[in-house]
């Protein structure tokens, strides 16, 4: 059943990547009317050098194994970017199912994120719940002060989706949601059979109505690092460099550090300061 479930993901990617594309768009010449968006699955499979029947078994999530050089063919003639592509491997070739690792954390990250004040610094492990944070990311991120008591671990996209997190008074809330939702499923698709990220997905689905439109879309997008702005009106306008880390004997956490710039940094200093009093 298992197997199935990830066949069947890696199906409906295919499905919706197709669909999205028009015969134009891949230089070819249109015939006709076509009674469904997008090319059709003899299109694809002449693009990447295929039989149709082949590609049909893939996409329907028939029991085939595509090589490393077929799925980036695939890959090619549906106009993927590169985070698609490596989506594409993990669905068509999963790897061995592993174990969630130990998701306590040693005195050394956690003196280190403290000392990152005042910029916003929290560690998230594989299913997103945050693991540790600053007071710089409470005041950013709105999350409660961090206690090692907590009765519910806080998660990072029910934090964001359902939670008490930034909602509609933060300029692009939603475009900023919809990309950590890309990034959610790019690394669900490490772990496709996995019954914790499976739970996960189920609560959204029935808890968000912005996971419940965006989610079957099949977006990916891998975590980069990059400069970011963002509003708040409690705050103003904050300025960062955004950096994620992994610890090479913890893959499957995820340190994340947003460097503020000195504007920022004073005004959240400030704010920290007059918490502490």
């Amino acid at each position: 059943m298992e197997e199935i479930s990830s066949r069947g993901s890696l199906g409906e990617f295919l499905r919706l990547c197709r669909e999205r594309l028009s015969p134009e768009d891949v230089g070819l010449v249109s015939y006709g009317r076509r009674r469904t968006p997008g090319l059709r699955r003899e299109e694809v499979a002449q693009l990447a050098h295929i039989g149709t029947s082949w590609y049909t078994s893939l996409e329907q999530g028939r029991s085939v194994n595509p090589s490393e050089d077929v799925l980036n063919n695939i890959a090619k003639a549906l106009r993927l970017t590169e985070d698609e592509r490596h989506h594409l491997h993990h669905l068509a070739r999963p790897s061995q199912q592993e174990k969630a690792e130990d998701q306590q954390l040693n005195a050394g990250l956690e003196r280190t994120i403290r000392a990152l004040e005042p910029h916003p610094a929290f560690v998230i492990g594989r299913y997103w719940d945050i693991l540790l944070w600053n007071k710089a990311a409470e005041l950013v991120f709105r999350l409660p002060s961090f206690s090692t008591h907590m009765q519910q671990r806080l998660n990072w996209m029910r934090h964001l989706l359902t939670g008490a997190g930034p909602g509609s008074d933060i300029q692009d809330w939603e475009a900023r949601v919809q990309i950590l939702i890309a990034q959610f499923r790019a690394d669900y698709a490490h772990f496709p059979n996995d019954m914790r990220f499976k739970e996960l997905i189920e609560e959204f689905m029935q808890n968000s109505r912005l996971f419940r439109e965006i989610w079957p879309l099949h977006h990916v997008q891998v975590v980069t690092d990059r400069h970011k702005q963002r509003y708040d009106p409690r705050i103003g306008v904050m300025e960062f460099e955004h950096v994620t880390l992994q610890p090479p004997t913890n893959p499957d956490l995820k340190i994340m550090i947003y460097t503020a710039s000195t504007d920022t940094a004073a005004r959240l200093q400030s704010l920290i300061s007059i918490g502490e009093h």
